[in-house]
């Protein structure tokens, strides 16, 4: 993926998210009303970049995924609005990360500003955990200049970088404390590594750390094995139902890409999890109209060996002595996960 100009090639697709509502529902600009021509004027008029800078976030194939700007850019004061827009099939695939890193190089390097602001309407859960999961930090100190262009628009909440700041300089992460370590090449002596001096590192970690480096893998993936345990399935598969009534169900699916449990699940050899998981992404996928995910193509070749049924079909089958009960259930069941031998209808159905 890369940053380039707008062409008028992206015309069409620019569209389509313009008159997707899970994409626009939350921003101030009236989409629904743009047309073709409309798209076609924007991008002749984003060749000028004196006063706003409009890019395209495409992918390697070249297709248009997104717009990300520089608004109102102030070369005086060094300042500029930071504005991002994906289409859904973009979503949960890195584009926004990397359409923002991208254009924030661009505003420090090439533009020469000295801070980025940009907001956001707190009713925008998705919007607001993708910031906060970075750990931008909240901004109270905006222009009344800025805040007059959103008049009438209440519950906002902004945010800013500075040039210099550390992007997703998180300290935590699931809990955890994050210890950041600088690692440099030397001459013919491998690589020094540099732990941040107010951590007491244990050797342990210490040494986990320098075995991974050796072996060329992740500390995650080294000590993997030994840190997860395997839940009961009916739990797991509550577990799956309560998140996506939680998250809704596009942001449902920019987790589970986002995460990749799918092939986690899979590699660990846990194949109920990962085809259930999988038969999940697919369903909410075609009932929100999002394109199929490729990268999981090989595991729809596969299916469980025996029928996978609820523990309620089960328990029902088992008290009446009626096996027309997992019959039922076969014909009730919601297609993508049949597919791989799971019996499911009820993923919506939960308390």
């Amino acid at each position: 993926m890369y940053l380039r100009k707008l062409e008028l090639k992206d015309a069409q697709a620019m569209l389509s998210w313009m008159h997707d509502e899970s994409v626009v529902g939350y921003l101030h600009t009236d989409f629904a009303s743009k047309s073709l021509a409309d798209c076609e004027k924007f991008i002749v008029a984003s060749q000028n970049m004196e006063n706003d800078a409009h890019f395209a976030i495409a992918s390697d194939e070249d297709e248009y995924m997104g717009t990300v700007s520089l608004k109102h850019i102030d070369r005086d004061g060094g300042t500029a609005e930071f504005a991002i827009t994906v289409r859904k099939e973009s979503m949960g695939r890195g584009y926004s990360w990397f359409g923002m890193e991208a254009i924030l190089e661009k505003a420090f390097s090439d533009f020469g500003l000295e801070s980025v602001y940009w907001c956001v309407s707190r009713k925008n859960k998705r919007a607001v955990r993708f910031y906060d999961k970075h750990n931008f930090h909240e901004a109270l100190d905006i222009p009344a200049e800025v805040l007059k262009r959103y008049t009438g628009e209440d519950d906002l909440k902004w945010y800013s970088v500075l040039k210099g700041d550390v992007l997703d300089n998180r300290k935590k992460v699931a809990g955890c404390d994050v210890i950041r370590i600088k690692t440099i090449p030397t001459v013919d002596a491998g690589e020094l590594s540099f732990f941040e001096a107010n951590h007491d590192v244990g050797f342990d970690i210490k040494r986990i750390y320098y075995i991974s480096k050796v072996l060329g893998i992740s500390m995650e993936s080294l000590i993997e094995p030994y840190l997860d345990k395997r839940c009961d399935f009916t739990l797991f598969r509550s577990n799956t139902c309560h998140k996506l009534k939680e998250l809704g169900d596009i942001d449902f699916v920019i987790e589970v890409l986002e995460k990749d449990e799918i092939r986690w699940y899979y590699k660990k050899q846990w194949y109920r999890e990962s085809l259930y998981l999988l038969a999940m992404l697919d369903y909410v996928s075609r009932e929100n109209n999002i394109p199929i995910c490729t990268q999981y193509d090989d595991l729809r070749k596969m299916k469980l060996q025996n029928m996978l049924f609820p523990s309620g079909v089960l328990a029902a089958a088992e008290i009446t002595k009626d096996q027309e009960v997992k019959e039922q259930a076969i014909k009730d069941s919601i297609p993508e996960f049949l597919r791989f031998n799971i019996v499911e209808s009820e993923v919506r159905n939960v308390v």
